[in-house]
């Protein structure tokens, strides 16, 4: 085990690149399953999700070749077994995303109930719907067990505009007999970047982008070589960290359209950047002051399904928003449990007021002071290091294995910008 060592209280500078987006990397990665051949994915990011998606992959019966940085090589010609491994199923949430791809190629899946944050009721009934509606029959006594005699199209309306309940649905319709139309169906850059490359090995997707796919089965799929697209949440954190420690990065490799939503969000605290092409900079004289709403109202920042803002974003505006000048509500709508870190902000100094388990209130600015915290999840763990990068004095992290789920390489990234982090065994 690992904590990260931080003293804060000085302001990141230079220049750093978008890791691969982690949540369009792991469907893609599932979807490998949906071919006999070669498919090779380039930018995957190095982080513990993506590896334990790759031995998922591998122990199904896939061959899998990491040919260089951040590209890997996979084949599935050969599948061993149409069930996951109980210790892999536990240790990731997007376990889940290999149900899909099993069913369609060899009418069976079994797993067990997956793992992942711990930040509220997460239901899974939206995957066993859609997968019930293609022709799919569900076990759920001791583990999960989907199998199917054949996958027929349908019209189907999902009940939530789930993510990963779209992408299983996408994944099982590319290989059913007949049309599905996917009604309701989360349209993130993510699940956008899944559908682009199916399309890529041969599927008959439309609607991309739109909240109703429509998914004209196909016989069989073949190999692709595609490149997934840039992390958008990571770049949300980056941008968030710059401004609080009142620093200046410059981020490559963005992909503009992404932003827009969370560009909104970020105005409501003054917070700025400039785009030169796919480079994004955030300048040193941020004004950190909430722009009010019309009659000098509190704003809002709150999240929604895609295009609006991020709910994975909510816990660094949460901190961000303690060095602004002015208060701020801020309404994750999504998971009940996700606002219960502030409780440990709240101890460093700032000025939050939690209303309920959804919303906060945050008051700005505040001076942070040290503190030893514990990653309760990947995006509140990241929050925290940026709180810990703003306070006086140090800062000592534990459980830092939930934030390296979804940030690549991040002491050697942030050592890079200027702060002060160190990664240590834990005594």
């Amino acid at each position: 085990m690992h904590q990260y060592h931080i003293e804060g209280s000085f302001p990141v500078k230079g220049t750093i690149r978008a890791s691969g987006n982690k949540n369009a990397a792991l469907p893609c990665i599932a979807a490998a399953l949906l071919t006999a051949d070669t498919v090779i994915l380039h930018n995957i990011p190095e982080i513990e999700d993506t590896a334990v998606m790759l031995k998922v992959l591998e122990a199904l019966g896939a061959d899998i070749e990491h040919t260089s940085a951040h590209t890997w090589k996979l084949t599935a010609a050969n599948i061993r077994t149409s069930t996951i491994p109980a210790d892999l199923s536990k240790k990731i949430r997007a376990s889940i995303l290999f149900a899909g791809p099993l069913l369609a190629r060899t009418g069976k899946a079994v797993m067990f109930p997956p793992g992942g944050d711990v930040i509220g009721r997460r239901r899974l009934d939206t995957h066993f719907l859609a997968l019930k509606e293609l022709g799919a029959n569900l076990d759920l006594s001791n583990k999960f067990e989907f199998t199917a005699h054949k996958l027929v199209g349908v019209d189907m309306f999902l009940d939530e505009t789930s993510v990963t309940a779209t992408e299983n649905a996408v994944m099982a319709a590319v290989l059913a007999e007949g049309e599905t139309i996917i009604t309701n169906a989360a349209s993130e850059p993510h699940v956008q970047n899944l559908c682009e490359m199916l399309n890529s090995m041969g599927a008959q997707i439309s609607g991309t982008g739109s909240n109703i796919l429509r998914i004209q089965g196909v016989k069989e799929l073949h190999g692709c070589e595609y490149t997934i697209g840039p992390d958008y949440m990571e770049i949300g954190s980056f941008i968030g960290l710059a401004a609080a420690t009142r620093g200046s990065i410059t981020i490559e490799g963005v992909n503009p359209p992404d932003l827009r939503p969370m560009r909104i969000a970020f105005n409501k605290l003054g917070i700025r950047w400039t785009l030169d092409n796919n480079s994004l900079t955030v300048p040193f004289d941020q004004e950190l002051k909430v722009n009010t709403d019309i009659g000098g109202m509190i704003p809002k920042i709150d999240d929604s399904p895609w295009p609006g803002f991020p709910p994975d974003l909510t816990s660094i505006m949460t901190v961000v928003a303690t060095q602004v000048d002015g208060t701020v509500l801020i309404f994750e709508k999504m998971f009940e449990s996700r606002m219960f870190f502030v409780d440990k902000l709240i101890g460093m100094g700032a000025r939050i007021t939690l209303c309920d388990p959804h919303r906060a209130v945050v008051s700005g600015p505040c001076m942070l002071h040290g503190d030893t915290l514990v990653s309760p999840d990947v995006r509140a763990g990241m929050a925290m290091v940026i709180a810990a990068l703003i306070a006086r004095g140090e800062s000592c992290i534990s459980n830092v294995y939930q934030i390296e789920r979804g940030y690549e390489h991040l002491v050697e990234r942030l050592q890079g910008l200027g702060a002060h982090i160190e990664k240590v065994e834990s005594k």
